[in-house]
């Protein structure tokens, strides 16, 4: 096989997920629950793990709706949880305790398979390397679908991401729109933790929405910008991964890092420039 053939697998893998995640993202970082993703990343690990030490393969569809189940009980979980924000709980805490928990479970539940130490590093980091053509298929559908969902109750996600209270005010239910919102972001990371594993699923979520945000207010300019940044960056980082014969979704995730710093620092100079001027 060429280098080509190798690495265009899994520079498509990186596009497809950026074009989900970086819509997921704008939706997590407005609801100020950032590390949900991780969690329910985590979540559709365990199910996994729990699924080979049941004897089953780790790519086989019986792992895939084990991991499936365990990340709509997630789901549930922090759907129900909303509720504390007008408590003194706040839901990352949550959030935080169920990421924690399935962590532990998963290192538990590990400790009694064999090659546990590579199943953990293909859990945290996973082998996008790897990734088929046919697999890359059925994911495209597979977010194709949840997009198309999102698109059509594109009014009330928003609200209840932006506005809580004015979805309160318009009657809807946002337990159950919010179930239904970490439902289909189940689905994503299900598949997208078979690809690329937890860390850069994270990453491919939240670092664009950040970095979309420090120079846009307007939802289809941060969408174009996290889309752009996510392209740009996976490229960079397949390529850094060849080029320096190392882990290419870690190189990824390290690439995502220092993109973001960089950007960053762009725009402090960017306004002190800036605000530099408007003085003079």
């Amino acid at each position: 096989m060429t280098v080509l053939e190798i690495l265009l697998p899994a520079f498509v893998a990186s596009l497809i997920l950026t074009g989900i995640h970086a819509y997921l993202g704008v939706h997590v970082v407005e609801r100020g629950v950032i590390f949900v993703d991780l969690s329910l990343a985590q979540i559709a690990a365990l199910g996994t793990t729990v699924a080979y030490l049941a004897g089953y393969d780790l790519h086989s569809g019986t792992a895939y709706l084990f991991s499936l189940g365990f990340t709509f009980l997630g789901a549930a979980i922090f759907a129900i949880s909303r509720v504390h924000r007008r408590t003194r709980i706040p839901q990352e805490a949550i959030i935080g305790i169920v990421y924690a928990v399935s962590a532990a479970v998963a290192i538990l539940v590990m400790s009694k398979a064999t090659q546990e130490t590579e199943h953990l590093k293909e859990m945290l980091v996973g082998n996008i390397l790897s990734v088929s053509w046919k697999e890359l298929g059925k994911t495209a559908v597979l977010y194709a679908a949840v997009g198309v969902f999102h698109f059509i109750f594109r009014k009330r996600f928003l609200l209840i991401s932006m506005d809580e209270q004015a979805a309160e005010r318009q009657g809807l239910n946002v337990r159950f729109w919010d179930f239904l919102f970490y439902v289909s972001f189940g689905f994503v990371v299900t598949s997208s933790v078979a690809i690329a594993g937890v860390l850069l699923v994270f990453c491919f979520l939240i670092v664009p929405s950040v970095t979309a945000m420090l120079f846009a207010e307007r939802l289809g300019a941060r969408l174009a910008i996290g889309w752009a940044m996510g392209v740009l960056v996976s490229a960079a980082g397949v390529s850094l991964s060849f080029v320096m014969d190392l882990p290419t979704g870690a190189t990824i995730v390290a690439t995502f890092g220092a993109t973001l710093l960089l950007v960053a620092a762009f725009r402090w100079l960017l306004r002190r420039t800036l605000s530099a001027n408007s003085v003079s």
